[in-house]
């Protein structure tokens, strides 16, 4: 057999084993005091805005200062992290999964010298390269997907309406007005590899027409049954039509089955799904992963459509800003979005809002929907 034949000893497994393919342990990473503390931290505050404290069973602080990045970075703005982290954190640093960088010493008066230094740079147009920010009960920073720059099934931009709203809610982004944290995604179709089905804010991008069919390149093109195969709704159909006198493979679409998904589109790229007067955003909200108080939480539409409004998306951050301060002024502290919305119930939430409701929200599905969420169309106004 091969791998014998290149050596292997099935009796010694580990002798002359290759071990430096693929990235390195995570540990190796972890800097001193984490790496030493690591399994002992006793607890953590959040000194202000932006700025934690993690204290071990051994007496150690460990000082973090999160800033909010974008999804896309150019190699200068990386190699800029990076001196920052030689310059204050011995050239550790780390980023959360909601695309933050997190800047961490165990010296306190590195901290006051780190926030001065992080607060001057800002890019030409003045926004600042590293805000800091986004712990505790405020916005925090969005997690988004790629958007009209690379995927190829986007209803909406990505980095665009998230630069958008965030400009609207960024002084709750360095603050703690809020009754408890608040988690704004964008997903830019509803493949939804953006996490907005557990956000507290969820956008998401939407197609409400059907692929369109290039008969002349679909044989040439696709694998027209992996086409037929990648819909989940049987709406994709070979057929024979006739093209420029002569009779071609091609694709037809049941309109009437099609949920707009473009999973077709990623196998085919003789359907393109993409269209300027179709395509724009739903708004969901009530998501959560966490499990403090109640359970976690899919998020609910409550907005069914806003058209693509590039390059400020006004009504779409309008809507997400009144959401905000609606919330803001009415919940508890500790309350989540979605477990205020469920307290008062969700008639009430669409009244308070002002938001309309429509046939578009009534949510069928039995699970997990069956225990989250009203099937009934008897809402009461």
């Amino acid at each position: 057999m091969a791998f014998i034949s290149s050596g292997y000893n099935p009796e010694k497994p580990m002798e002359n084993r290759i071990t430096d393919i693929g990235p390195r342990k995570y540990d190796e990473f972890y800097p001193p005091f984490i790496a030493k503390n690591k399994g002992k931290w006793l607890y953590h505050e959040i000194l202000e805005p932006g700025v934690l404290v993690h204290v071990a069973e051994s007496g150690d602080k460990v000082y973090t200062v999160r800033c909010g990045a974008a999804r896309l970075m150019s190699i200068t703005h990386i190699r800029e992290i990076c001196d920052i982290a030689d310059k204050y954190c011995n050239g550790y640093l780390r980023f959360t999964t909601r695309n933050n960088i997190e800047f961490m010493t165990d010296n306190a008066d590195t901290v006051k010298a780190m926030k001065a230094d992080l607060a001057q740079r800002k890019f030409a147009g003045g926004s600042y390269k590293f805000p800091i920010g986004g712990t505790g009960a405020g916005i925090t920073n969005p997690v988004h997907t790629q958007g009209w720059v690379h995927c190829h099934t986007p209803a909406t931009d990505a980095s665009g309406p998230v630069k958008a709203v965030m400009d609207e809610v960024f002084k709750d982004f360095q603050s703690h007005r809020m009754p408890a944290p608040v988690r704004i995604s964008l997903a830019c179709c509803i493949n939804m590899c953006g996490a907005v089905h557990c956000s507290d804010i969820g956008l998401v991008g939407i197609h409400r027409l059907p692929p369109m069919v290039d008969h002349e390149w679909a044989d040439q093109l696709c694998e027209i049954p992996l086409a037929v195969a990648s819909c989940p709704t049987a709406a994709v159909r070979p057929t024979k039509v006739e093209y420029k006198g002569e009779k071609v493979n091609s694709i037809a679409i049941k309109n009437e089955r099609c949920m707009y998904c473009g999973n077709c589109y990623t196998m085919c790229p003789a359907l393109p799904i993409s269209d300027g007067q179709g395509d724009g955003v739903a708004i969901m909200v009530g998501g959560k992963v966490s499990n403090r108080i109640s359970m976690p939480k899919f998020s609910k539409v409550v907005v069914a459509y806003i058209s693509n409004e590039a390059p400020r998306w006004k009504t779409l951050t309008d809507t997400v800003k009144h959401i905000v301060e609606v919330y803001a002024a009415n919940a508890k502290k500790y309350e989540r979005l979605g477990e205020w919305a469920e307290r008062i119930g969700w008639e009430r939430f669409f009244s308070v809002t002002g938001l309309k409701f429509t046939h578009h929200l009534i949510d069928d599905f039995r699970e997990p929907a069956y225990y989250t969420w009203r099937q009934s169309t008897q809402f009461k106004f």
